[in-house]
């Protein structure tokens, strides 16, 4: 226990820097950040934050749908979130009679928001702090159980940080019946899309709107029709204020990966291996799945929520190369490597050994990646997958008319074909199964050819009567389980996890703590709730490019273009445009009267933070989380506060889209405004 509050400890006195807005803290520790915060503008205590206590403000955050963040905005569960976080459970509930993807959905009752199968949300109970528990021998699991029968609907987890220095319970209650209330037409949720994802300025109303329901005690549920909305601790205030450049901003939510203390030979290896051979891969799926789309209305919908997933890591990975080579990332690890080195040569053996560590793991942890980028996109193998679960008959059939719902077999047979031919040339973890399968029919390629046109499971009928166990996607996917059992071994979020190699980073990181006193020690993000702050502010882009914090509906008209499927917006926000009866929402902004649409901000974000609440300093909200610019995408990796910015939805523009686009004013009077 000594040890465990000496490191809390050493953590919290080290956590003041000079570049104060770099950071995801922990809500239950953000004591030791409230100062700073207040010197900026903050006019909440840490009590506000997190709570065990009383209601506050973590009570309004949500965990959505395992990999987002969302907010609670009224008393009855309305829940608003990023239109790309909903995307899945949109297009799910989308058909081309009813297209909710391109014309939006508006529901004006109770009655008529519509049930999310398979969509969860969770809300933190509490965090914490089980290292000493863990040390006297508990398990997780049992440590888990006990949390989970505390409650009805608790879901816990037990998480390390700082690479196992520190272990935290996290107890959730997970709500199941959760529903889509509306949503924006992709036009104007996926304004842009491919083209200005990551990008700045930006002119995207990228938010949905959900609702929890609940049983008639205000506990978690399955959906039942009798089901009532969810009456949340908490809820956050709506501010129509306003912002404007060097207003405090916080970020609440669930950030899902960054790596600040991974060595030189990680970024290198991010850098000059990893990076550049995903975003090739990616780049053919993305063209073969486009052109398919190109085709036919039904491909662009079915694939639709397929291409938007592949995309946008796709991009973000170009834009981290592009910044992690700005900043001279690598260089500037060896340097402090250098240093370390030099002041701690009793603890130098720390950084050889992770040298080597990386070197032992880079053949396999490549196969993982490739074998992920390349095979596992090929979907045709998961009806023999489902054929041979553990499901009833019936569950069966269901889970294959699902899959063959949103699936085209001439559009899988070009993916196979290219991801094989990838995975022959670059993969050294090819099992002799699939070796053999090759060889007979003149190389990958040939094999892919020959597959798709004897597999008896191209569609759904085919496969209600099909002999699955004899049928040559069967014998696939048996040749490639040799491979998937041996880069399991490598399966982690991230190259320095691999347990081969974050052993060595426990002990790493406890000594860049004791030594390295002026650096601000938060835990690497691993999708638990966390707290990051900082102001609205434009930034530099390039030579001579200043690029302003906030932008307007004019850009959108701009960019307007009925000819292009992204950019053609509803013809309902051009009638509104043309007349200017902006209501409530029009502002004076520069000599003009507008509406604002989307500003940025130097919060330190990344995946998992979509969705989450922007709020000002008085834990109001003015705004949804949704993206990063370019160049910040390697904040992940380093921050820099120069260039590093996170594009924010503003409120306003979400209520004006609800109200002049939607019509849906029922929900604006809802959240009290």
């Amino acid at each position: 226990m000594r040890k465990t509050l000496l490191l809390v400890a050493l953590i919290v006195a080290t956590s003041f820097s000079a570049f104060a807005d770099k950071g995801m803290w922990l809500p239950s520790l953000i004591s030791s950040r409230i100062k700073d915060m207040k010197a900026k503008g903050f006019k909440l205590s840490a009590e506000d934050i997190y709570s065990i206590n009383k209601a506050s403000l973590k009570d309004a955050v949500v965990l959505f749908d395992g990999g987002c963040t969302g907010e609670i905005v009224s008393e009855k569960g309305l829940l608003l979130t990023n239109h790309h976080c909903g995307y899945d459970a949109i297009q799910a509930l989308s058909t081309v009679e009813y297209d909710y993807l391109t014309n939006g959905f508006w529901a004006m009752s109770h009655a008529e928001e519509l049930p999310c199968p398979g969509l969860k949300v969770h809300i933190l109970v509490s965090m914490k702090e089980v290292t000493d528990r863990l040390a006297a021998g508990e398990t997780k699991q049992q440590i888990i159980a006990e949390a989970e029968a505390e409650g009805v609907g608790y879901r816990a987890t037990v998480e390390s940080m700082y690479y196992g220095n520190i272990a935290y319970l996290f107890i959730y209650r997970e709500f199941n019946d959760v529903r889509l209330v509306g949503t924006p037409p992709s036009a104007i949720g996926k304004f842009g899309a491919d083209n200005d994802n990551w990008i700045w300025p930006r002119h995207t109303g990228d938010f949905s709107v959900f609702r929890i329901y609940v049983n008639e005690n205000n506990e978690p549920a399955e959906y039942s029709a009798s089901n009532k909305p969810y009456k949340p601790a908490r809820h956050f205030e709506v501010s129509t204020a306003g912002v404007k450049e060097g207003d405090f901003t916080m970020i609440y939510g669930f950030p899902g990966n960054t790596q600040e203390y991974i060595t030189s030979d990680a970024v290198k290896y991010i850098a000059e291996t990893s990076d550049p051979t995903k975003i090739s891969l990616r780049t053919q799926r993305l063209d073969i799945i486009g052109a398919a789309q190109a085709t036919s209305p039904k491909i662009r919908l079915q694939y639709a929520a397929k291409h938007a997933n592949i995309a946008n890591a796709w991009k973000k990975w170009q834009g981290e190369v592009l910044g992690i080579n700005r900043l001279g990332t690598y260089a500037k690890k060896l340097a402090y490597e250098t240093r370390f080195r030099e002041e701690n040569p009793d603890k130098a053996y720390l950084l050889d050994s992770l040298a080597a560590a990386y070197a032992r793991n880079a053949e396999g942890y490549f196969n993982y990646e490739l074998y992920t980028e390349t095979i596992r996109g090929i979907e045709l193998q998961q009806v023999v997958k489902i054929a041979f679960s553990n499901l009833t008959n019936e569950e069966k059939m269901e889970a294959a008319e699902r899959f063959y719902k949103d699936f085209v077999m001439d559009v899988d047979r070009s993916l196979a074909v290219a991801m094989l031919t990838e995975y022959e040339a670059k993969g050294t973890f090819i099992s002799e199964e699939l070796k053999a399968l090759f060889a007979a029919h003149g190389g990958a390629k040939g094999y892919a050819e020959w597959l798709y046109d004897n597999t008896k499971l191209g569609s759904f009928e085919e496969f209600k009567t099909a002999n699955i166990s004899e049928d040559p996607m069967t014998e696939f996917v048996m040749a490639i389980q040799p491979i998937a059992k041996r880069i399991s071994a490598y399966t982690y979020r991230n190259f320095s996890n691999i347990p081969d190699i974050e052993r060595w980073f426990r002990p790493y990181v406890k000594a860049l703590m004791e030594w390295d006193k002026f650096r601000a020690f938060f835990p690497d993000a691993n999708l638990t709730l966390r707290v990051a702050y900082g102001k609205v502010a434009g930034y530099e882009y390039a030579d001579g490019e200043y690029h302003l914090p906030q932008t307007t509906i004019e850009g959108i008209m701009e960019k307007d273009n009925p000819e292009i499927y992204d950019y053609n917006i509803p013809q309902s926000l051009r009638d509104v445009y043309a007349t200017k009866e902006y209501g409530r929402w029009g502002v004076t902004m520069n000599g003009k009267y507008t509406v604002p649409v989307c500003f940025i901000a130097t919060n330190h974000t990344t995946g998992g933070n979509s969705g989450s609440p922007v709020l000002n300093n008085k834990g109001q909200l003015i705004g949804i989380n949704f993206d990063r610019t370019w160049l910040s995408t390697m904040s992940d990796i380093e921050f820099d506060e120069t260039l590093c910015r996170n594009i924010i939805c503003d409120i306003r523009y979400v209520l004006f889209v609800m109200d002049k686009v939607g019509g849906a004013g029922w929900l604006i009077e809802e959240m009290g405004l």
